[in-house]
């Protein structure tokens, strides 16, 4: 007997259930054992007929009164119905395609109920009910597991499974070392499964829990600083001279630090100075001050004389940054320079020689500069700007321009720092949570379809005035499926109403050149309302746009409206955001008013988490968190924090967990993360 045996040792488990089990890749007994259930069934509390709710699970004690088959006694197929009742009143019992049924109920016998009950034209009724009668061997009574399941594949099938690899159990032995098993008051693998599969109570299921989460969360974290420390402390990188400072730079600045941007920069400063390559992500609020944060970095590296790169999402990102970049850098004498889709073949190719030569210092693309024939004479230093909107082979192509260079990854979409440890696992974090003086925090309103000519008239007052609007819609154009507004609809509606106004329209399914031109135009004041979809989320700097109008709100996740809320209160004036919300359900609200009631980018981000779970917000993550078993990032926090703290320890003592004590670990880290990971020792 052993856990890696072949899930057809089970009885009952022929070539056709094995191939459905192996759509949940279960393959071998462990597969199985390590199947966890998603939640529990408590059907401990019996209830009263006439006092137990609507459309909700409920456990029933009755007495049956009658039965009897709806339409011919021959066919196979007509339900069965039985009238049972309660000391408070009676309910009956609908079963579909179950003549084989009749023979099972008779009047005055005894059962226990399993199900919802639901009103069908007055007459309380549960459709299939899971059921016992008295003398039955198994009872419906207790704590049930319920597990995922697929197509061909059922509830009780799979209790049975788990109740067949019982005896298996025994098999599974420690491996944690006992000072964190007893420092943790851990209890037994073997203990943890045979308790989260067959629940005798509460306690002994929640201590099982705790510890498959526990060594779970330990494996994944312990992975994630192999990768950024591990195989980091073997790479030699570009380690920048301590004497070189920024004080020219600072100097020539036009505004003070913040405190974030301090703080943040002196922990990129002690990577640039460390011997190995810095792998840090810098995370802020729209408008907290990132870029300046990176040509910090950019000018240290320069100045040591090393060239920098930074790569933009988009060619109008890119040209925002060169312009800044020119302005900042080059009455200091460095030469900065982009890199254009566009460019004549000749611009291109003298460009290129100037890079190759290091006679250029800063070059500054899209992922145009990561074809095979851009080369830099000496590169120091990889910046990215909005990290998630490239794939991380992307991110790696750049970096392998220079021999390890320095990695500086900034993004303005906030993520709750427990969850970005997970998602950024390979990089270090910085976070700058203050944004510049001066700046006045968005007005943020909440109103819906009835209030949208006093919005409109709004709009029309504030551009009368000489401020510039967005306008944002869900989608593109009309549809019969969702009944939403959309942007073309909007800009039809809104170019008779606004006489004399300048409105402009942009979207995703445009080329990307016409999209630029577009929102060039409203840059330069030449739009004066921009009716738009989520294109805009990563856009340009208009100090001049001063209000955000967002038709239906409730189609947007929280992160993403606050990202477009960062569109404007980017100058001096007081800006505004009005959310319209086509819904006035009990979670729509909830998401609104958290919109309303809070400016921090990382409070949403905790709130839209809670809300939505990390899947529905990133998808699936580019470079592969490996799935989880029965941990999750959110619910298990406190957990997640824990072992961190011990899986940094392993990792600083053994960065090549080759020690005998951490074997184990690291064959389970390899089963984890599969080709995900390389533990090449």
């Amino acid at each position: 007997m052993n856990l890696n045996d072949s899930i057809q040792v089970l009885k009952g488990v022929g070539a056709k259930r094995k191939e459905i089990l192996e759509k949940m890749n279960i393959r071998t007994v462990k597969d199985l054992v390590y199947t966890f259930p998603r939640k529990y069934e408590d059907r401990r509390t019996v209830s009263y007929i006439m006092n137990a709710p609507f459309n909700e699970d409920v456990l029933l004690e009755v007495i049956v009164v009658s039965k009897k088959l709806q339409g011919s006694p021959y066919n196979k197929k007509a339900p069965l119905k039985v009238l049972v009742e309660d000391s408070t009143g009676n309910l009956e019992l609908v079963f579909f395609n179950a003549k084989y049924l009749a023979g099972y109920f008779f009047p005055g016998q005894q059962l226990t109920l399993f199900g919802k009950i639901t009103l069908n034209n007055g007459r309380r009724q549960m459709v299939h009910p899971e059921f016992h009668r008295t003398g039955d061997k198994d009872d419906i009574r207790g704590l049930f597991p319920v597990y995922p399941l697929t197509e061909g594949l059922t509830q009780g099938q799979m209790r049975n499974l788990q109740l067949l690899a019982e005896p298996y159990h025994g098999l599974i032995r420690e491996w944690l070392p006992p000072e964190i098993v007893d420092d943790n008051n851990l209890c037994p693998p073997s203990y943890a499964v045979t308790n989260i599969h067959f629940p005798s109570e509460e306690r002994r299921v929640l201590e099982g829990r705790y510890r498959l989460v526990f060594e779970e969360l330990l494996i994944l974290q312990t992975g994630l600083f192999y990768i950024k420390k591990g195989i980091k402390s073997f790479q030699k990188g570009i380690k920048l001279d301590k004497n070189v400072g920024v004080d020219e730079f600072l100097n020539n600045m036009r505004f003070q630090l913040t405190e974030g941007q301090k703080r943040a920069y002196k922990e990129i400063e002690a990577d640039l100075e460390d011997s190995r390559p810095m792998n840090r992500l810098v995370q802020g609020d729209v408008g907290s001050g990132k870029t300046v944060v990176a040509e910090l970095a950019m000018y240290k590296t320069v100045k040591c004389g090393f060239q920098a790169v930074m790569m933009a999402p988009t060619e109008l990102l890119a040209r925002q940054h060169i312009e800044t970049l020119k302005k900042d850098f080059e009455p200091l004498g460095v030469r900065c320079e982009l890199l254009s889709g566009s460019m004549k073949v000749k611009e291109r190719r003298e460009l290129l020689e100037d890079l190759k030569e290091g006679k250029i210092q800063i070059l500054v693309g899209t992922h145009a500069i990561i074809q095979p024939d851009v080369e830099f004479a000496d590169l120091g230093l990889v910046v990215t700007d909005e990290q998630h909107r490239f794939g991380v082979e992307q991110r790696n192509l750049l970096t392998r321009k220079g021999k390890d260079p320095n990695v500086l990854v900034m993004t303005a979409t906030p993520i709750p720092r427990t969850l970005a440890v997970i998602l950024f696992g390979d990089l270090d974090i910085s976070i700058i949570d203050t944004l510049p003086k001066g700046r006045k925090p968005i007005k943020t309103f909440l109103r819906y379809e009835e209030s949208r000519n006093k919005i409109y008239d709004f709009v029309r007052d504030k551009v009368k005035e000489g401020s510039q609007a967005y306008v944002v819609a869900p989608l593109i154009e009309e549809s019969d499926a969702i009944k939403v507004r959309s942007a073309e609809e909007i800009y039809d509606e809104l170019v008779p109403r606004y006489p004399g106004v300048r409105i402009g329209l942009v979207h995703g399914a445009m080329k990307p050149k016409e999209k630029d031109e577009i929102m060039l135009s409203f840059k330069n004041g030449e739009i004066d309302v921009l009716v738009s979809t989520v294109v805009i989320e990563v856009g340009i700097d208009v100090p001049n746009a001063t209000i955000m109008v967002i038709e239906n709100c409730e189609r947007f996740g929280l992160a993403q409206l606050h990202q477009l809320r960062g569109r404007v209160g980017r100058g001096e004036k007081q800006s505004y955001c009005i959310l319209i919300s086509g819904s006035k359900g009990e979670i729509a609200e909830k998401r609104n008013n958290i919109m309303v009631s809070s400016s921090d980018g990382f409070v949403i981000a905790e709130e839209d988490l809670k809300l939505r779970g990390p899947g529905e917000i990133f998808g699936t993550r580019q470079h592969g968190i490996p799935e989880l078993g029965i941990a999750d990032l959110v619910k298990n926090v406190d957990i997640l924090n824990k072992v961190r703290v011990i899986a940094e320890d392993i990792i600083e003592k053994d960065p090549a967990l080759s020690e005998p004590e951490d074997l184990e670990l690291r064959d389970r880290i390899r089963m984890m993360f599969g080709d995900k990971i390389s533990l090449n020792l």
